[in-house]
């Protein structure tokens, strides 16, 4: 059977990975570049792999599994070589931390309640914090930091600070959502 094309959207930002971690080793301006164009793709695909699976009733058990880890592994790994080559240092570790561990509590809770058949929708708010995290995390990718203290990197810092705010936010509503079902 051939994949659906919802599937195939999240297998794509998968194997983007690799390749942004081959432009980032480029460690060319223009690599970033290309890099940062293949890391708004995937954002773009991840917008329309579940725009496609519930338009076209695509929706799968294994496209519901792959989709939230697909995500996961595109946000852990660019937040990690931005450290690596660092795009994020110092306080801009802070938020880069928290959305890495928002990421790891949030995966843990859906794997609880998936026991309990429990599933906790995505809120907009949370749609909201994907959008400016990514955003954000592009900006960091395409622009060095700058001597000048307004740039297009100074602005996916600010945007990565409201985004680990976001994460904060939308982590403990999914904590408050789902406590009464951890603790019986």
């Amino acid at each position: 059977m051939l994949p659906n094309l919802p599937n195939t959207l999240t297998l794509f930002r998968i194997a983007i990975i690799p390749i942004m971690i081959v432009l980032f080793y480029m460690n060319k301006e223009m690599g970033f570049w290309i890099a940062a164009v293949f890391f708004m793709f995937a954002c773009i695909t991840d917008f329309l792999d579940g725009y496609f699976a519930r338009t076209f009733k695509q929706t799968t058990k294994l496209g519901g599994f792959l989709d939230p880890i697909a995500d996961k592994l595109l946000v852990a790994s660019t937040l990690l070589l931005l450290v690596g080559f660092d795009r994020i240092r110092g306080l801009s570790l802070v938020p880069a931390i928290i959305i890495l561990c928002r990421e790891i509590l949030v995966s843990g809770l859906r794997e609880f309640l998936a026991q309990t058949q429990i599933s906790v929708p995505v809120s907009q708010l949370a749609k909201w914090k994907t959008a400016v995290q990514m955003g954000a995390i592009g900006l960091l990718i395409a622009v060095p930091e700058s001597s000048y203290f307004f740039s297009l990197a100074t602005i996916g810092i600010i945007g990565l600070w409201v985004a680990a705010i976001l994460t904060l936010v939308t982590g403990y509503d999914y904590l408050r959502a789902s406590y009464h079902h951890m603790k019986t």
